[in-house]
């Protein structure tokens, strides 16, 4: 099988050594052999991405404005050809695969436009006859390292505003989706940006991601994962010479509350939504309902029969609702923790099951648990599978201080018919991202997206925010 290659200095680079991409609907089906870089091929992407800078970093609005608006007209004429090989890749299901490359289009467009609007500030100094400029510039390099469960939305918003604003890239994918990331840099490659501006580097973290960090000709890093490495690249981006700038998402265990006033049947559909589509793989999935006492005992009926209703299997076959999981260590571990759940006196309402389908594949019936209290493992750590816990409240009160009660504070959800609460709940709703009677899950590409305490470090990705880190400002002074 042909080995598809890492993308360096301009050219498709040859790497011997290679790994099968398997389909999670069907560990049968190989999508390909991807390569995987060693820390030579790691370093030549930063030497050439380096060599790149200077001429790219001064580049016109036009000439990047003009690359990126092509990128996102090949993601778009293509989305249902690559929305197919996301869903066979990642296991998201074909419509959700489709929904995510248009997504992955609009965010190369809309950074295509930041591109032409990058301004700066001209202001009277307090000293006679001095001009002040404030203006913004790139940082350098910057280093992306992605995750596997958004394979080409996540790396489009860190790629479209890195190049947007003048930086030059080392992309390097999570290692279990290298296809949409290798299909999005072939289509990056043939945009007409100057070799060495962007970089594609596929392979295992354990092998070269301590030079995608570490390297001294990187300036930035911008990661998306786990609480653990996101620690240790933090630490490692302080103790660098020189320092480099950091931007961290690292997960969540974000609340939806119900109230006793909700409406039923759109709390239901929220909460399912966002708690168990793509098969629970979301960060901001909402993995506790927090709902009061009330309203309880339906709200769990009713979501009981809304799950029955759902269709788990091949995320290519029509009518599928969730895919599989994305492969057999996550599958591990979703069952690990609905063992702890019981072994800590939850109660398994509905689910929990291996399921088998008619190809070989990491299918989990989707799992809700009930009796639940805050303290809980299953309610505090993160378990990234389809996997959902109710914890009943009291009052209103009493379950804003259950979900602020978290390490976490990225998205948080009230479904409620109050405007009172509602309005209370985005005040003091300890997240970076609250959503009134709508899933947790589910942002727009032009605003900011990101969270508070061990969800988040450093500027906001997405909309005009992700200036802040993809752009460092000057302030310059002038006697004329």
């Amino acid at each position: 099988m042909t080995i598809h290659q890492n993308f360096i200095a301009g050219d498709w680079s040859k790497a011997s050594a290679g790994a099968p991409d398997v389909n999670p609907s069907n560990t049968k089906d190989v999508i390909g052999e991807y390569a995987r870089a060693s820390k030579a091929d790691a370093e030549a992407a930063i030497k050439a991405a380096k060599a790149a800078f200077p001429a790219w970093s001064l580049a016109t609005p036009q000439v990047r404005y003009d690359a990126l608006k092509k990128i996102s007209d090949e993601i778009l004429a293509r989305k249902d050809e690559l929305g197919k090989l996301l869903a066979r890749e990642e296991g998201k299901t074909l419509p959700e695969g489709v929904g995510e490359t248009i997504r992955a289009a609009q965010i190369f467009a809309f950074f295509a436009g930041e591109a032409l609007r990058v301004t700066g500030e001209k202001v009277g100094s307090v000293r006679p006859g001095v001009d002040v400029e404030i203006t913004r510039e790139p940082v350098g390099v910057v280093s992306l390292i992605t995750p596997w469960n958004f394979p080409i939305a996540i790396p489009a918003w860190k790629i479209a505003p890195a190049l947007a604003y003048g930086n030059c890239v080392v992309f390097k994918p999570a290692d279990l989706v290298p296809g949409c990331a290798h299909a999005l840099s072939d289509i990056i490659a043939r945009s007409g940006l100057p070799a060495g501006v962007f970089n594609l580097v596929m392979g295992r973290g354990s092998e070269i991601g301590s030079v995608l960090t570490e390297h001294p000709d990187i300036s930035a890093i911008s990661f998306t994962g786990s609480v653990g490495t996101g620690r240790k690249l933090a630490a490692t981006a302080v103790s660098s010479t020189p320092m480099k700038k950091i931007q961290l998402e690292m997960g969540g265990k974000n609340p939806m509350v119900v109230l006793d006033d909700a409406d039923l049947k759109i709390a239901v559909e929220a909460c399912v939504q966002g708690a168990y589509f793509s098969t629970g793989q979301r960060c901001t999935a909402s993995s506790r309902l927090i709902v009061t006492q009330g309203i309880h005992d339906k709200f769990v009926d009713a979501v009981t029969e809304r799950l029955k209703s759902l269709v788990v299997d091949d995320a290519l076959k029509a009518g599928t609702h969730i895919g599989p999981v994305v492969d057999q260590s996550q599958l591990d571990q979703n069952l690990k923790y609905v063992k702890i759940g019981k072994d800590e006196g939850a109660k398994l309402h509905w689910g929990g099951d291996l399921l088998n389908r008619e190809t070989p594949g990491f299918y989990m019936q989707p799992a809700l648990f009930t009796g639940v209290t805050n303290a809980m493992r299953i309610a505090r750590e993160e378990i990234f599978g389809p996997v959902a816990t109710v914890i009943k409240a009291k009052d209103y009160d009493e379950a804003l201080a259950i979900s602020n009660d978290t390490e976490f504070g990225l998205s948080a959800g009230i479904c409620t018919t109050s405007l009172k609460y509602a309005s209370d709940f985005k005040r003091k709703s300890e997240a970076g991202m609250v959503m009134v009677n709508l899933p947790t899950a589910g942002v727009d590409y032009h605003v900011p997206f990101g969270g508070r305490k061990g969800s988040s470090y450093g500027p906001r990705e997405q909309g005009k925010y992700a200036v802040e880190f993809y752009t460092t400002v000057k302030t310059a002074y002038t006697l004329p």
